[in-house]
């Protein structure tokens, strides 16, 4: 699915009427938040319960080889090993919204695959960076003190993307007033159905790992006694669609006008000859 291969849509289409089965949860928040270390702890957790876990952990891309950089599969390898546990790390691949175009397809392979819970974690928030919380059903936002998260969660727009709060090395000085900027910024946002709780931990030693856990699995629980599965899968739909749409009218543009064309357009738009949108339009019109 991630190389493109020519087998993968008949792949997807034969394993599309099998999924829907997997509990999908994010966790997304600014670098060295924690949240790999996090994402081990919970896996650990839910390996205790005897469930099968598929981690993806969406990774920058390298410039120069374009995989993934931050080999969240090292942080992890103390539990890789484990056969109820499936690790994977895919780069952005230049993809807006922090995740990789491929991640899509993946969550729908481990859920196909009988895998019980799926772990997204992506390569942190930022303005654009916010699509996790339509390829999941909850969204943990991590958060550490120190760091300036607190301004971080204004600039970004999380506050609409969390569905918890965790605020992570919750030993460390500051942890006092994360929480209590996260709960000036929700009561100065409009209400909301559920009410994002705030959570800490100290992932690294294991502590608070099971209250978010409990915290993840009663909000699962409140969306399916108030509709939001199906909320959730119909936005994750149209991300799909849209993305996929965008995509293939590419492709089927560029390879009907041809590659000596396009960069002849771009040229075009270098030279200042013609602006970049009447130069798209051309392409897709088949216009000389």
């Amino acid at each position: 699915m991630e190389s493109g291969h020519p087998e993968a849509r008949a792949l997807m289409a034969q394993l599309w009427p099998h999924m829907g089965r997997a509990v999908v949860v994010g966790l997304t928040g600014a670098p060295g938040a924690g949240k790999s270390t996090l994402t081990d702890q919970l896996a650990r957790a839910l390996r205790r319960e005897g469930l099968r876990v598929g981690i993806l952990a969406v990774d920058p891309t390298s410039p120069f080889s374009g995989g993934a950089i931050l080999g969240d599969r090292i942080r992890m390898a103390h539990i890789a090993e484990d056969p109820g546990i499936f690790i994977r790390s895919m780069a952005t691949r230049g993809a807006l919204g922090g995740l990789a175009r491929a991640t899509q397809d993946a969550i729908d392979l481990l859920d196909a695959a009988g895998f019980d819970v799926v772990l997204v974690e992506t390569v942190g928030v930022g303005q654009d960076e916010v699509d996790v919380v339509s390829c999941v059903q909850t969204c943990c936002v991590v958060l550490v003190p120190g760091m300036g998260d607190e301004i971080q969660a204004i600039k970004a727009g999380i506050m609409e993307v969390a569905d918890l709060f965790v605020i992570n090395k919750a030993d460390r000085d500051g942890a006092d007033k994360v929480e209590q900027e996260i709960e000036s910024m929700k009561s100065l946002s409009p209400p909301r159905p559920w009410e994002s709780p705030v959570l800490r931990t100290v992932a690294a030693q294991g502590e608070g790992v099971e209250a978010v856990l409990a915290k993840i699995r009663e909000h699962g629980a409140w969306l399916r006694a108030h509709g939001g599965l199906e909320a959730k899968a119909k936005a994750r739909a149209r991300l799909r669609f849209q993305g996929l749409l965008a995509e293939e009218a590419s492709r089927r543009a560029k390879a009907r006008a041809g590659q000596e064309r396009v960069e002849a357009a771009i040229q075009a738009i270098a030279d200042r000859h013609v602006d970049p949108y009447a130069a798209v339009a051309q392409i897709l019109e088949g216009q000389p």
